[in-house]
């Protein structure tokens, strides 16, 4: 089994880790997009929250990786398995979505074997299916061909998957949390897919001096002893974990007064943003941020934290202004919380 950087040990990038545990603790947020230079962690981000996040149950032998608390499979197939109700614990799945990746292979296909060798239209699940209950994670997203664009857009709306192909109708359910990375200078996100993102941030290199040495300094130590780096980080990794398993608890127990409601919409207003999406994702990251935070209920602290991840990418673009979206944002926020 390869031993993944440790998500606590990674230099800096604030935002970008925020923004990944606040998806991690609700994932009805929608997600997270990283945009920026290369070589600034963010593959590394990702695939060391697969190792940082706790365990779930799942039905043994579902091909869906089912609920055990679900009322029925609403898998391709009757689900034995589920009857049986045995029960497992099991890394939460972090799927990669090759940019070469067919259709077939994203949303599944007949099995093709089983249909010549028996006679059996049988269903071959695919990447959706693995990643229900997880994370799809798209490196390079911006450069994503359009008909798998069109693809997710439906699936992430829904959250189930259909497929039809050569006489079979499939339906199961694939809802995960959408992490994508890219670097703008390869090209932009369309917009359709942009706004399934409900949080958005940009990492740049660092420009410290002390802040590049250690980043050098804990990737060589990484790499030269991968165990053993990982077992001196693993109280840092126990203590995250534990954390964020109590703010998936007291997530529902968090309060957002009717007061910070409206300054969350004014907010939005000033900074003109299209539709409600804004105010529905600011309020429920900063819902998890306050869980995180360990407090019962949201107050400024929380809204200025994850405003700009939460805002940044809905703004319309200013002919007139030519500062950057998160500068924007800044901006406005100040001024509407000033005092």
């Amino acid at each position: 089994m390869s031993i993944s950087f440790p998500f606590s040990a990674i230099v800096g990038q604030d935002e970008m880790k925020l923004a990944i545990l606040v998806a991690a603790v609700d994932p009805g947020v929608g997600g997270v997009l990283i945009f920026g230079d290369r070589g600034t962690g963010k593959s590394t981000a990702v695939r060391a929250l697969a190792a940082l996040l706790p365990k779930m149950r799942v039905v043994v032998g579902c091909r869906y990786g089912c609920d055990p608390s679900a009322p029925a499979c609403a898998g391709a197939e009757p689900c034995a398995a589920l009857q049986a109700k045995k029960t497992s614990q099991v890394p939460v799945p972090v799927v990669d979505l090759p940019l070469g990746a067919t259709e077939d292979r994203v949303v599944g296909a007949l099995d093709i074997e089983r249909a010549l060798t028996q006679g059996v239209k049988s269903f071959e699940p695919g990447l959706l299916a693995r990643a229900n209950r997880g994370f799809l994670y798209i490196d390079e997203v911006n450069l994503l061909e359009d008909h798998l664009v069109d693809l997710l857009i439906d699936v992430a709306a829904s959250g189930e998957n259909v497929v039809e192909r050569e006489g079979l109708s499939v339906r199961h359910p694939a809802r995960f949390v959408l992490v994508g990375s890219g670097n703008p200078e390869e090209g932009e996100l369309r917009p359709q897919l942009l706004d399934r993102f409900g949080l958005a941030v940009d990492v740049r290199t660092p420009t410290d001096l002390a802040t590049r040495v250690e980043v050098i300094r804990r990737r060589d130590a990484f790499e030269r002893d991968r165990a053993a780096f990982a077992a001196a980080w693993k109280k840092e990794e126990d203590r995250l974990r534990r954390r964020i398993v109590a703010a998936r608890a007291k997530l529902p127990q968090v309060v957002v007064p009717d007061a910070m409601l409206e300054r969350v919409a004014k907010l939005c207003m000033a900074l003109g943003t299209d539709g409600l999406r804004g105010e529905l994702t600011l309020m429920r990251a900063a819902r998890a941020l306050a869980a995180l935070d360990g407090v019962a209920e949201v107050g400024d602290a929380q809204v200025r934290r994850i405003a700009r991840p939460a805002l940044r990418h809905r703004l319309r673009r200013d002919p007139l202004d030519d500062a950057d979206a998160g500068v924007r944002v800044d901006r406005v926020l100040a001024e509407a919380f000033a005092g």
